[in-house]
């Protein structure tokens, strides 16, 4: 892992946006989009890239990581809307290039598996963006999930519904099940992006990216994939033991820029 221990949250955002740029200006490139507020400074960065930097994506596909069931596309808080409305309707992806989950899926585990045989037939995901819970999780990966899991149906732990409650009237309004990527389907992107910014996430980002790796922590998946960037704020790597070494090591310029 390579860990970039940045001083603000804005930092945090145009470094992600940097590695984004460098893969979409070489070429037909992949993205992996997650959801939340993690990913949202990064999204208003790139907008602003395309709109004043001429970045297009115009040769770009897109694969959203998870969706609720039971929510169609229409719904305000579908990820299909919410990733239209943060990103992807204010730059220039083609129309058809952005794939997502079916949430209404009348066989949830069919189409979780033909999710899966879209992506390979794309190539698999150049660069995906993650954030992290504060239980773990990545995706809707929760704790206890495989290591080796590829695209499924899920039930949501209470902490990640309370988590997520913000984004709807009430927590009894966040469905209970999801379509979410595996950790198996994440670690197949060639370059992992696992964004953290505040307090709130530090004792997971220490877990994840310092501890043992093992399902009651999701993201210390990511410490097997070869190529995982972990961007921080000062906030969200508080807790790291070795956090002076990372700084001295990493943080003055991150890999991808020297490749």
């Amino acid at each position: 892992m390579e860990i970039i221990i940045l001083p603000t949250p804005d930092d945090v955002a145009r470094t992600a946006a940097d590695a984004i740029e460098d893969q979409v200006r070489r070429g037909p490139s992949v993205l992996g989009l997650a959801t939340g507020s993690t990913p949202l400074g990064t999204y208003r960065e790139l907008i602003d890239r395309h709109r004043n930097g001429g970045l297009s994506f115009a040769a770009a596909q897109a694969f959203l990581l998870d969706e609720y069931v039971g929510l169609p596309a229409s719904h305000p808080q579908s990820y299909h809307s919410v990733i239209r409305a943060e990103f992807t309707a204010s730059v220039d992806f083609n129309a058809g290039a952005v794939h997502g989950l079916d949430g209404m899926a009348r066989d949830p585990q069919a189409e979780a598996a033909e999710y899966e045989a879209r992506i390979a037939a794309a190539g698999g995901v150049d660069v995906q963006i993650l954030g992290i819970g504060t239980d773990g999780h990545v995706g809707f990966n929760e704790p206890m999930s495989s290591l080796a899991s590829r695209t499924r149906i899920k039930t949501l732990t209470r902490q990640t519904r309370l988590d997520n409650a913000r984004f709807f009237d009430a927590a009894e309004d966040v469905p209970d099940h999801v379509l979410t990527q595996g950790l198996g389907t994440i670690r197949d992107a060639r370059h992992l992006l696992l964004l953290a910014m505040g307090e709130a996430k530090a004792e997971a980002v220490a877990a994840a990216v310092e501890g043992p790796v093992g399902a009651f922590c999701p993201a210390s998946a990511l410490q097997l994939h070869p190529h995982v960037s972990v961007l921080l704020d000062e906030a969200a790597a508080s807790r790291l033991a070795h956090r002076g070494y990372y700084q001295d090591t990493f943080s003055r310029k991150p890999a991808w820029q020297g490749l």
